[in-house]
């Protein structure tokens, strides 16, 4: 994943991965504008998930959200 473009929709993204990973907290998700990889890095020591799955978690949240926005 080379950026995220998720900044509109984060809150209710991390209300998603905290109900998929309840180990999370708040501060696990900050999203700090350029640290993208440090997020998936501190998403992955706190839930012991790869890279690759915790991108497309990330990933199916969004497209939840874009399926719930087309009207």
């Amino acid at each position: 994943m080379t950026t995220f473009e998720i900044k509109g929709d984060w809150n209710i993204i991390k209300g998603s991965l905290k109900q998929k990973w309840a180990k999370l907290t708040d501060d696990d998700l900050q999203l700090i504008e350029g640290k993208q990889d440090e997020l998936l890095g501190r998403i992955q020591k706190r839930t012991g998930e790869s890279r690759e799955v915790v991108e497309i978690a990330i990933k199916e949240c969004r497209a939840a959200l874009s399926k719930r926005a087309i009207p």
